[in-house]
């Protein structure tokens, strides 16, 4: 497998470089946001790996471009700015994965074999649309509707939006959505999955009477009808 690091700090970037290789990984690192965008293009990687803080391109712009013109590449955010705000920034740039430095090599190791394990998985068959109540999300086009409105939403908001249809009336646990939204286990002490349920609420429950995301208190969230 051939992962891409990009990483300004020398110490660090040649710190995850020798652990990867340890592990049998094919890496490549790049210093700086142009030259690590240039090589991503180039294709051939299996992973990317980021810090936002780069010279001359930052981590985030990087990320969109990345994934807009590689939608499948994973794409994993190594970086000290660690509040919630700066993960859902990241997430919304195209991110798969949020590690805050200081960081564990086992855990990033973890991380890393989970996302090039969902990319190179078999998929399993999904309809095109998926539909409940007056909603719904063509899974082709990557468009939602809501009674005939148009609903923009970013890539984690559509994922997320999708793991609950896929699981409608359903209780669903804040460990359970990180787990399958983004195959990842967040500090139970953050926020994190609350911000999105409400970036979600604003957007498919504000201008409807019936509302379909509700929460149960000291469980999760449910997606039904009324």
């Amino acid at each position: 497998m051939k992962i891409l690091i990009i990483e300004d700090e020398e110490r660090v970037g040649t710190l995850i470089r020798r652990g990867l290789e340890e592990q049998g990984y094919t890496v490549t690192l790049a210093w700086d946001g142009e030259a690590g965008l240039k090589l991503a293009l180039g294709g051939g990687f299996d992973l990317v790996i980021t810090d936002i803080v780069l010279p001359r391109i930052n981590g985030l712009e990087l990320s969109r471009a990345v994934r807009a013109a590689l939608p499948s590449i994973p794409i994993l955010m190594l970086t000290a700015l660690g509040t919630t705000d700066d993960k859902v920034e990241g997430f919304d740039a195209g991110a798969d994965d949020y590690l805050v430095k200081p960081f564990d090599l086992r855990e990033l190791l973890v991380r890393i074999r989970a996302l090039l394990k969902r990319n190179h998985g078999v998929a399993t068959p999904q309809p095109a649309v998926l539909r409940y109540a007056d909603l719904e999300m063509d899974l082709q086009t990557k468009s939602v509707t809501r009674n005939g409105m148009e609903i923009n939403l970013t890539p984690k908001e559509f994922r997320l939006l999708e793991y609950m249809l896929q699981n409608k009336e359903r209780v669903l646990s804040r460990a359970e959505i990180a787990e399958n939204v983004w195959e990842t286990h967040f500090d139970t002490g953050t926020n994190f999955i609350d911000v999105y349920i409400n970036y979600l609420r604003k957007k498919v429950d504000k201008a409807f009477e019936v509302k379909l995301i509700h929460t149960k208190p000291g469980m999760g969230f449910i997606f039904k009808a009324g």
